[in-house]
């Protein structure tokens, strides 16, 4: 019997707990580690999915996704199947969202998915058939939208952390597609003076040169907003101010004010 330091530490690759640094068989999967002499070093697929972005995100297959007991031990609770006919195998284990398409990519609706699982603090696995493909593009759009990452970071970030990544010419065109979208919406949302204003405002223009490019308003819509049709102006209204009380100023001259029955005072020629 194993003793339990080593039951602890399963092997690597094929997720079994055997002596695999001393080369011996796995008795579960018949799984070997190679010579370590050997002239052509090989790349092995680890049973445990890739760690994409700490204690949230894996990417991984449909190998890693059959491995429940393994996703327990990495504390995945959630599994992000891109290819439809791939089977959840552990629906009572596991909260499983599925994409139906399986020739166009669904980067909207994935990314709502990782989105809500990074909000509630869970850990998902995205995977698809192999890892290569498929569930590596949903991983690299997700960077893309949430990091702000254009295509060729992202994709080097995955790749550093699975190195098996291998996208195919669909799929790396419709990731240059999303990234042109991502480009264009950003463009749209810079904050800035707007060039239009919002309709039935009044129009100002500083003095600049005004470009029409609307439709010709209507007569009620050429007064001001505080000048509403039918107000009178009050310089259209006559004074009432005698003209020898007229003065510029606001105080009152000193002393005894003349009455307005002693008459005019003769100016000076």
């Amino acid at each position: 019997m194993m003793r339990k330091r080593e039951r602890e530490n399963p092997c690597g690759v094929c997720g079994h707990y055997h002596k695999y640094e001393e080369g011996e068989v796995c008795g579960i999967c018949g799984h070997r580690m190679p010579d370590s002499s050997a002239d052509k070093p090989s790349v092995h697929i680890s049973a445990f999915p890739s760690e994409i972005l700490p204690d949230f995100l894996y990417l991984g297959s449909y190998d890693n996704a059959s491995r429940s007991e393994l996703l327990k031990t990495q504390g995945i609770s959630r599994i992000l199947n891109t290819v439809p006919a791939c089977q959840n195998l552990y629906k009572n284990s596991f909260t499983y969202h599925c994409l139906q398409d399986d020739k166009t990519l669904q980067f909207d609706e994935a990314i709502q998915i990782l989105e809500q699982c990074e909000k509630e603090k869970a850990r998902i696995l995205v995977h698809c058939m192999s890892g290569k493909s498929r569930s590596p593009a949903i991983v690299i759009a997700y960077l893309m939208k949430s990091k702000g990452w254009r295509l060729a970071q992202s994709y080097q970030w995955v790749k550093e952390r699975r190195p098996t990544v291998e996208l195919t010419e669909g799929v790396n065109q419709q990731l240059q597609e999303y990234e042109q979208r991502l480009l264009s919406s950003a463009d749209t949302t810079k904050p800035g003076i707007p060039a239009f204003p919002p309709a039935g405002s009044p129009s100002f223009s500083f003095g600049f040169p005004k470009v029409n490019n609307d439709p010709a308003p209507s007569p009620a819509a050429t007064f001001p907003a505080f000048n509403p049709p039918g107000a009178t102006s009050i310089f259209s209204r006559p004074l009432d101010i005698p003209p020898q009380e007229f003065q510029f100023g606001a105080g009152l001259p000193q002393g005894n004010p003349k009455s307005p029955s002693s008459g005019d005072v003769t100016m000076d020629t």
